[in-house]
């Protein structure tokens, strides 16, 4: 996608990762968040896909994406307001959520912490163990939870199975996208000592579809995900807003569904992903049990 240049004039630091609403495993501000309260979710949701875009660059080198990301920073912590690397789509998705959060009064590590991870994604593309996976899922997903919760004044005690959600539903992305990840991005987010355990390499991910040692790699990843959906099951009894709290019940649901499908199916052989009928059994359930 070409941003803010005149046909033909395309250049490396236009290139988008072409990814959207329909790559999240979880609604963006849905309908269930209070129209109120939208603008600030979109403006969010803006500002993490234009920076999750520059990280994703796949032209441009790892020293330039830095240095866009640090621009970002700078704009969005008010220190300057525009840069030469930048598009004015991406300084618009940073001043856009400037003044969203002075209006609401939510802290801008919400947003900073999110660059922390896509300047890891520019220099890192390895993980030796699950703990690393964790750190890296702390910043680029969990920031997201807390964000919302802090949209809509929920308390620390919501904090804990927050993170807990997010993060599982970082791993099941990457669980998703690990042919894609590696192929397209050079990236493997799967443990390596995991991969090591099981006989396989990194280069294994490349293939066709996956091997009895792959299939226990996701697996194992799969059992900490079953462990983080537990914890996560816990947020929407301790979230006080209702509507909120409908909204992360449908999340939870999704989680727990994503998770289960990607056990019987091949994310090799095709992306596994959930559908809008997925969505509707989720919403169902939610209603039923919370309204």
């Amino acid at each position: 996608m070409v941003l803010d240049r005149a046909p033909g004039a395309a250049s490396a630091t236009d290139v988008s990762s072409g990814k959207g609403k329909a790559d999240e495993n979880f609604p963006v501000g849905s309908v269930l968040i209070a129209r109120s309260l939208r603008p600030h979710v979109h403006a969010y949701y803006a500002f993490a896909r234009a920076i999750d875009d520059i990280a994703d660059n796949a032209v441009l080198p790892s020293d330039q994406k830095i240095a866009r990301l640090d621009t970002m920073q700078a704009v969005l912590l008010g220190r300057q307001e525009s840069g030469p690397d930048l598009t004015r789509a991406e300084i618009a998705s940073a001043v856009g959520l400037r003044d969203s959060l002075a209006r609401t009064g939510i802290e801008p590590a919400r947003g900073t912490d999110l660059i922390v991870a896509f300047r890891q994604d520019c220099v890192k593309h390895r993980y030796a163990s699950w703990a690393e996976l964790l750190d890296y899922c702390r910043y680029s997903a969990n920031p997201v939870g807390l964000y919302l919760l802090d949209l809509h004044g929920e308390g620390a005690a919501t904090h804990a199975p927050s993170d807990a959600l997010c993060s599982a539903l970082q791993v099941l992305n990457h669980l998703q996208d690990c042919k894609a990840d590696l192929d397209e991005l050079g990236r493997c987010y799967l443990p390596e000592s995991w991969l090591a355990q099981a006989g396989q390499t990194v280069e294994s991910v490349r293939g066709e579809r996956l091997t009895t040692g792959l299939r226990q790699v996701l697996d194992q990843a799969l059992d900490q995900v079953d462990r983080l959906n537990r914890e996560a099951a816990r947020l929407p009894g301790l979230i006080a807003d209702r509507r909120m709290r409908l909204e992360a019940a449908v999340i939870v649901g999704l989680s727990h569904r994503l998770a289960r499908r990607l056990r019987r199916q091949d994310p090799l052989a095709r992306r596994v992903k959930l559908s809008r009928g997925d969505v509707g059994v989720s919403l169902l359930a939610t209603l039923r049990h919370l309204l």
